[in-house]
């Protein structure tokens, strides 16, 4: 049985940021129930980052309390915009962007990001630089047309989301329109940065069940090709079920998409 839909007030009633980050993020291995998942997803972004081109500004949807991707972008991007519904998140970002002792430890992950080019001395550095490339950190709500409103951006050149979509989507149609609705923030041939994950229903923290959208790749790949990309890249980690207790999906995927030049968007 499929729980029921933990809507954004669920989020800010029920999540904890910091037993979030400490279930999923307080290495660079992850929560290996997850089978490397975290791993895969830090290569990955790496890679992708180092292969294109430089980027001035880079918007990412849905961050939660995470700075695990904006890290793998720091030496890419000249600034960078964060964002997320639930207040709780962004006040766990805005935390450690002030340097707070209290603030929830990164440096394991970006160490290991230095690691992964080629610099592991330069965490620190890597640190500093994030914070000064970081230059908003906004409310989102994917359901709107204009998911940073009031706020209006330009396009951006890359538009980058992490597990949030299928979190805040009750059903396949609030999925598709919510994909039309963060497109609208890319320009047209900006590259689209994603890391989702198939079939599942639901993840845990502290013991609470939080929904999650069932989807398969067959749906993902159409979703994308109708909102107007073409999809570059697509990486697929499987995630044994016999070693997963805290979520119930199948499989993690990164990929990259081009938004297409010429594409009239129907919404």
């Amino acid at each position: 049985m499929e729980p029921c839909f933990t809507d954004g007030d669920c989020y800010e009633k029920m999540f904890s940021p910091r037993v979030y980050l400490e279930t999923y993020y307080a290495s660079p291995l992850g929560n290996q129930m997850e089978h490397n998942f975290l791993l895969f997803v830090l290569k990955n972004l790496v890679q992708a980052f180092s292969r294109g081109p430089r980027l001035h500004t880079l918007l990412e949807i849905g961050c939660g309390p995470c700075l695990h991707c904006a890290l793998c972008a720091t030496e890419y991007a000249e600034e960078m915009v964060l964002s997320d519904y639930a207040s709780n998140n962004r006040q766990e970002i805005e935390q450690w962007l002030r340097n707070d002792p209290k603030a929830f430890d990164w440096s394991p992950i970006a160490k290991f990001v230095c690691e992964l080019e080629g610099n592991r001395e330069q965490w620190q550095e890597k640190e500093k630089k994030l914070r000064d490339s970081i230059k908003q950190v906004l409310k989102c709500d994917v359901h709107q047309n204009n998911p940073l409103r009031p706020v209006e951006l330009e396009p951006v050149d890359c538009l980058m989301t992490s597990l949030c979509l299928e979190a805040a989507c009750k059903d396949k149609a609030a999925y598709c329109t919510a994909v039309r609705n963060v497109t609208s923030l890319l320009k047209p041939g900006g590259m689209l940065i994603m890391i989702t994950v198939l079939n599942e229903t639901f993840y845990t923290v502290d013991k609470h069940k939080f929904s999650c959208l069932k989807f398969d790749q067959a749906f993902l790949e159409k979703t994308l090709k109708e909102a107007g990309y073409e999809i570059e890249q697509f990486e697929i980690c499987i995630i044994p079920k016999t070693i997963n207790t805290i979520s119930d999906c199948e499989a993690g995927i990164f990929l990259v998409a081009r938004k297409k030049e010429c594409f009239v968007l129907n919404q």
